[in-house]
């Protein structure tokens, strides 16, 4: 419903208003009436009504004084005047005020409804843009996360070209995707810098004094936006490299940690020891040592447990279930299953 609130200092017209407006026909409910400026203020502040129906000549604050305060300060409250003067003073501080519709006493009953429908087509008209604003929010939000997966790989990988490169993607898609209505700058550079502190600790880098805010310039357009966070992401990645080469032992809590997170992809013995500055023979060995298990054995021990989960639950093509766990090869993967398990995907699926 949309609510609305009465302002004259005389009874009679606002019972005429009340009388002679179609309120239930448009969807429409009196929340209120006032018999000055200022105690439509109050009803104004206390209630939110969309639509505020108002006389000019009254006591205290008067109409002209109302029109102004609704215009600073609520620009989205449509407005009617109702007055008996014909006074080009009150019409044009109606029309400056944006004022709907400037109706003179004795009211009509038609002039009055063709003024309540068109506020009414208004702020559906509001309604619906605001509800599509927020679609095409949810849906911006959405298409950014779905690049955290890969940053997050070429982070940890120490890709800096990866880097580059997706938020340069993003940037294209957002803008074929006319996300520039959006205006959602803000919102983007707390999604991207709640996971770059993720990532840093997640790789037990120091977050204190890292400079994670931005600069104000780059809140005001997604170019300048993804160009800063991607150099506060390679900034992030040389403190990463520092920190992996000049350590003194090597971290096998992270590099598990670092294959728990990556399995899913394509990722191979030496992109791992390449990202942690060690020989793959040299993790190899620590790693068996340490948790009793070959590293690679490690990895479709990972793999092949999230297949068994996907083929099980869902209804996932194989060849789907294969590539999200890391398996480019189809047949490689039926092999590799088949080998682990004892049957064949599809046979697992059929006996579930």
């Amino acid at each position: 419903m949309i609510r609305t609130i009465i302002v004259d200092d005389e009874k009679m017209p606002r019972e005429m208003i009340k009388r002679y407006g179609s309120w239930d026909e448009y969807g429409m409910e009196i929340i209120g009436e006032a018999d000055d400026g200022l105690e439509a203020l109050r009803l104004i502040e206390d209630r939110s009504p969309q639509l505020v129906i108002t006389d000019m000549r009254m006591p205290g604050a008067d109409g002209m004084e109302l029109l102004g305060i609704l215009k600073e300060r609520y620009p989205a409250t449509k407005v009617i005047v109702v007055s008996g003067y014909d006074d080009f003073t009150y019409l044009r501080q109606a029309i400056r005020c944006k004022a709907k519709d400037y109706i003179l006493k004795p009211i009509d009953p038609q002039e009055l409804n063709a003024a309540l429908l068109k506020c009414k087509k208004e702020l559906e008209s509001s309604r619906q843009i605001s509800r599509q604003q927020f679609t095409l929010q949810m849906d911006f939000l959405q298409i950014a996360k779905g690049y955290k997966p890969a940053l997050t790989a070429y982070y940890n990988r120490l890709d800096t070209a990866g880097v580059r490169s997706t938020f340069q993607k993003l940037l294209r898609e957002l803008n074929d995707y006319e996300a520039t209505q959006a205006k959602m700058q803000a919102q983007i550079y707390q999604e991207f810098m709640v996971l770059l502190r993720e990532l840093m600790v997640a790789n037990s880098q120091t977050v204190n004094g890292f400079q994670f805010e931005i600069r104000a310039e780059a809140l005001q357009s997604y170019e300048r936006l993804f160009n800063d966070l991607t150099e506060l992401y390679l900034l992030a990645m040389s403190q990463l490299e520092e920190h992996r080469k000049y350590r003194r032992k090597l971290n096998l809590a992270e590099i598990k940690q670092y294959v728990e997170a990556n399995y899913c992809k394509p990722i191979t013995l030496e992109q791992i020891a390449g990202a942690f500055f060690v020989s793959k023979e040299y993790l190899s060995r620590a790693f068996k040592n340490e948790f009793k298990q070959n590293l690679s054995d490690y990895i479709q021990q990972l793999r092949m447990e999230k297949s068994k989960k996907l083929l099980l639950e869902g209804e996932q093509p194989i060849r789907a279930i294969a590539e999200s766990c890391g398996y480019e090869e189809v047949a490689y993967f039926y092999r590799v299953f088949k080998k682990h398990f004892g049957v064949a995907p599809g046979e697992m699926r059929k006996e579930r």
